[in-house]
């Protein structure tokens, strides 16, 4: 078990359920997008287990990307989709929303929050990322058919300029990952310098694809949705070796 994350599924559980018999209202829309060759499978998953601790009226959309073969096509379908649902007056930016990206979501969340020469950027207050490979994925050279696999690659150009832009969003970031993601790579799962939330692998359980349905992940994500205190420990926006000797969070 993870010091910094010492929560077991069981507890995990409990506490989903407790939330679920106390609903609330979110702080601001929450946005939950999907990963590479997901049909929203995944993220509709996500999203309906994260709407049980809410109101039925909780504004949560979710959004697949199966047939958008670039990062351009994904920001533009995400942009649309939270425009239609939750209208900005701002010709610059979406209203202020939190997003659970799975996967290549997060990678979409953080694009389209960068400032275009064309268009919105989406408004992000707090961007919760699970399995995202925000360092490159391992298996992402075995999709050389898909360009955003391609950008995808650990060292890709597309990735360097996310984390060149860093310096300039204003949302907080929290990545989350299951430890032996193969996938990804369980080390790849947070920006440079920092340190993602893990937590071990399920017993026969696929790392990387069944990370969204995570209890102890979902968990912790709900509560700091709910504004309530969260399930892990220590501040994850300290530099990885302040981290790792403070907290615990071993290598993965």
């Amino acid at each position: 078990m993870n010091p910094a994350f010492p929560l077991s599924i069981e507890d995990a559980k409990a506490a989903l359920h407790e939330m679920a018999r106390s609903p609330v209202s979110p702080a601001r829309p929450i946005v939950v997008l999907a990963g590479l060759f997901d049909p929203g499978v995944i993220s509709r998953d996500i999203a309906r287990r994260l709407r049980r601790v809410f109101t039925p009226d909780a504004p949560l959309i979710s959004a697949s990307f199966f047939w958008q073969f670039t990062f351009d096509a994904c920001r533009e379908k995400v942009l649309r989709r939270v425009q239609r649902r939750f209208p900005s007056d701002d010709p610059g930016c979406t209203v202020e929303v939190d997003v659970v990206g799975f996967s290549m979501g997060g990678l979409i969340a953080r694009y389209a929050a960068m400032h275009h020469e064309n268009g919105p950027r989406l408004k992000i207050n707090r961007l919760f990322t699970i399995g995202t490979p925000h360092r490159g994925a391992v298996k992402a050279p075995l999709a050389p058919f898909d360009p955003r696999a391609v950008d995808m690659r650990i060292d890709s150009q597309f990735l360097a300029m996310l984390d060149d832009d860093a310096s300039r969003d204003g949302y907080e970031l929290m990545p989350y990952v299951r430890t032996r993601d193969a996938v990804v790579g369980s080390e790849n799962a947070a920006p440079p310098g920092r340190e993602p939330w893990w937590v071990p692998n399920k017993r026969w359980s696929l790392s990387h694809n069944m990370a969204g349905a995570d209890e102890r992940i979902l968990a912790d994500i709900a509560r700091r949705l709910r504004g309530e205190q969260p399930l892990t420990r220590c501040d994850m926006n300290r530099e990885r070796q302040d981290f790792s000797s403070s907290c615990g969070n071993d290598p993965l």
